[in-house]
């Protein structure tokens, strides 16, 4: 079984990138649809102990938060792939404003300030960047190997 770790600042096209790549295959864990941190642990180990295959579409910018997720996903017999979406603070400024729920500026910086890049000792199995280029066009590559 997989579980995908997005790891990037909001607004980075995360949520955009799960729906072109993961939607018909993987079901979607989002802090921001399930509200609660023990709602998403509740569905984490759903998904955990029936082998769903996931996506965690969340920002995960430090290894300790990343950790809450690797460690449960591994020890469950889960491959955990990575997906670092390179920060761009002018672009995903600019998609913020966009949103039907903007991010305070503060949250948006805040997160990039607290952000550590992944890395394989982590426990990734595979890690890749992710760029999004001026079309909206998603430009992956094999990260941190």
């Amino acid at each position: 079984m997989e579980m995908i770790l997005f790891v990037g600042i909001q607004a980075a096209g995360k949520s955009t990138f799960y729906q072109r790549q993961f939607f018909d295959t993987h079901l979607r864990l989002n802090l921001d649809m399930l509200r609660t941190r023990h709602r998403e642990r509740t569905l984490l180990q759903a998904c955990l102990q029936t082998q769903q295959r996931l996506v965690i579409d969340n920002t995960n910018p430090t290894i300790v938060e990343r950790a809450a997720y690797i460690g449960p996903g591994r020890a469950a017999g889960f491959r955990v792939i990575g997906y670092f979406f390179e920060p761009d603070p002018t672009g995903c400024a600019a998609r913020n404003k966009s949103r039907a729920r903007p991010i305070p500026p503060a949250g948006l910086f805040g997160t990039l300030k607290r952000l550590e890049r992944p890395t394989p000792d982590e426990g990734f199995d595979e890690l890749y960047r992710v760029l999004l280029d001026v079309t909206g066009e998603f430009i992956v590559s094999t990260y941190g190997q």
